[in-house]
């Protein structure tokens, strides 16, 4: 991709996450993700049913009636993208390869994050951690994040969630909201790190995925490679039995995904590529409404 095409594609994906963040998750993201202190904001007079333990001594004794503090919430918040550059995601069989969906998607939420002032970072890994961009605000950072988002070309071509939420519990010692943004085509038990990073954090899963992933259309036979590991096979999609098997598999995987979720106490949606994220991602933010979390 030569430097125009890309800037082309940036601003095309800047201008649609804008318009999607501005009239649409702006309002569901504040709700979702409240700040988690308070800061002094200003005074007024003493009303009744006030805490005793907020009346401003210096100001009451200056007009000689009682005034308190008024606190309101500090919204600045810091958010981490983990997001999936291996090379299964280079995958699409229809409107768009699901590196496209999650490219969207994250813009999406950093937009999101900065109209109300969050600063955004992200570890882009594969069968490691490929690149830690630290969390800033502005729209300069998240143009650079669209970029990288774009343009960068992994070294890994495997999957290893576990390694980039290890690497985010060492660099990330505060409180923040995460995302683990993937199409979580990986082999590991996720149980332990997903309980340890979901308590530390306020985490999320967005799994991305291909319909053909669910099931093979009746085509006859096909070649199959695996993107990252390189395995060819060829497949009788004309075979019923074949079919019910790979839509079975698919099955499996998906109850194992949710099973290690639901343990570790990990809100979760799946997206399609040829689906309305926009939907999913306002379902996310009110079951973290709703939780209270």
């Amino acid at each position: 991709m030569d430097t125009a095409e890309l800037l082309r594609r940036v601003r095309r994906i800047e201008i649609k996450s804008r318009r999607l963040s501005n009239d649409i998750f702006a309002g569901e993201y504040h709700s979702a993700f409240k700040g988690k202190g308070m800061s002094f904001s200003e005074v007024r007079e003493y009303q009744p049913g006030d805490d005793v333990r907020d009346i401003d001594w210096n100001v009451t004794a200056r007009f000689n009636r009682p005034y308190v503090k008024v606190y309101e919430e500090e919204r600045e918040l810091t958010v981490m993208l983990l997001i999936d550059v291996s090379g299964s995601v280079d995958f699409g069989s229809r409107m768009r390869t699901k590196r496209e969906l999650i490219t969207e998607i994250a813009a999406t939420l950093s937009f999101s994050a900065i109209e109300n002032n969050d600063k955004i970072g992200v570890i882009f890994f594969s069968d490691h951690v490929e690149k830690y961009i630290p969390p800033q605000k502005g729209s300069r950072h998240i143009l650079y994040i669209i970029r990288e988002l774009l343009s960068f070309r992994p070294e890994g071509k495997g999957t290893d969630i576990a390694a980039a939420l290890e690497f985010m519990l060492k660099i990330q010692r505060r409180q923040c909201a995460a995302f683990i943004i993937s199409d979580f085509l990986d082999s590991h038990d996720l149980s332990d790190k997903l309980r340890i990073a979901g308590h530390k954090y306020d985490l999320g899963a967005i799994e991305v995925y291909d319909i053909r992933m669910k099931e093979l259309p009746s085509v006859g036979i096909i070649e199959l490679r695996d993107a990252e590991t390189g395995h060819i096979q060829y497949v009788d999609t004309s075979s019923r039995r074949i079919r019910n098997l790979h839509a079975k598999a698919w099955q499996d995987h998906q109850q194992r995904l949710h099973q290690q979720f639901t343990r570790a106490g990990v809100r979760n949606v799946a997206i399609p590529t040829d689906g309305d994220y926009v939907r999913s991602l306002m379902q996310l933010f009110g079951e973290r409404q709703a939780s209270g979390r």
